[in-house]
């Protein structure tokens, strides 16, 4: 395949090819079918189909798109050049283009200027010759409207790919702002009840000291309690021991809390009286 990427001033000697070398090899085919011109919506363009068609019959398919604004040629070739400025002929007349390499391997898209399409809607025979291994063609009978139709079809489907894409973008823009919100307020009742969980720790933590400090306070009482019974068992018991030593009672502890008595005879207590002599008598 010869070089693809042309010149503007030096379209025709360098795509190796001429109007008269165009005509003498399609000499044999001197009517061409007219294409159905089917406008099919996309998704954001509409297109329609077109078949070129060589000498030997081989057919190269292309396709008009548009998204309202310009209309495009899109073409698949085995390499396809990143950016090229390339011919295709309307009525054996050159229009240079820019082709750009499309996100799909092998394809291209070619930009109609607005001078190719006006050419477009009035001629009557669309000729490429850099698209396969030989020059191929198609009718453009019915372009006129065509064209028109498709840039119609272009603008509503790419007016109604917006809106879809302006609601997508409101849609991710509002469940992101209610994420926030919800961080927000999942922040903000994480730390209530971090905080209520902190107040509820420094209650239990007051409770439980001033639980000890009644219960140390209680274990005081009882003890002063057991002390001052003691003290008084203790006083009790010695007065006991006092009282019974008068009455001649000796009491020893055999344990702490029972005394266990033990009787000893009283010693004798004598009297001494004045001599009487009556008791001499």
């Amino acid at each position: 395949m010869k070089s693809l990427v042309c010149g503007a001033a030096s379209i025709a000697a360098a795509c190796g090819w001429t109007s008269a070398a165009f005509a003498a090899t399609h000499s044999a085919r001197p009517h061409i079918e007219p294409p159905g011109w089917v406008i099919a919506p996309g998704e954001a363009v509409c297109r329609t189909e077109l078949e070129l068609t060589g000498r030997s019959g081989a057919v190269s398919p292309v396709a008009l798109i548009s998204d309202g604004g310009q209309i495009r040629l899109r073409f698949a070739m085995e390499e396809v050049p990143e950016r090229a400025f390339l011919p295709i002929r309307i009525d054996q007349k050159a229009y240079a283009n820019l082709v750009l390499r499309g996100d799909v391997p092998k394809v291209a898209i070619m930009a109609l200027s607005d001078e190719t399409l006006a050419a477009m809607r009035k001629g009557g025979t669309l000729q490429i010759a850099w698209l396969s291994e030989e020059p191929v063609r198609v009718s453009l009978a019915g372009a006129a409207q065509a064209i028109a139709d498709l840039r119609t079809c272009g603008a509503q489907v790419a007016a109604q790919h917006q809106a879809r894409l302006a609601a997508q973008d409101e849609a991710r823009a509002r469940a992101a702002q209610e994420a926030r919100a919800k961080a927000v307020a999942d922040e903000q009742l994480a730390a209530a009840r971090a905080q209520t969980a902190a107040a509820e720790a420094q209650r239990q933590r007051l409770r439980a000291e001033a639980d000890r400090a009644t219960y140390q306070a209680q274990q005081a009482q009882a003890e002063a309690q057991r002390q001052r019974a003691m003290a008084l068992a203790d006083q009790q018991r010695a007065e006991l021991q006092r009282r019974r030593a008068y009455a001649g009672y000796t009491y020893t502890y055999d344990d702490e809390d029972e005394p266990s008595p033990q009787w000893i005879p009283p010693r004798p207590v004598y009297s001494y009286r004045p001599y009487d002599p009556r008791y001499d008598r």
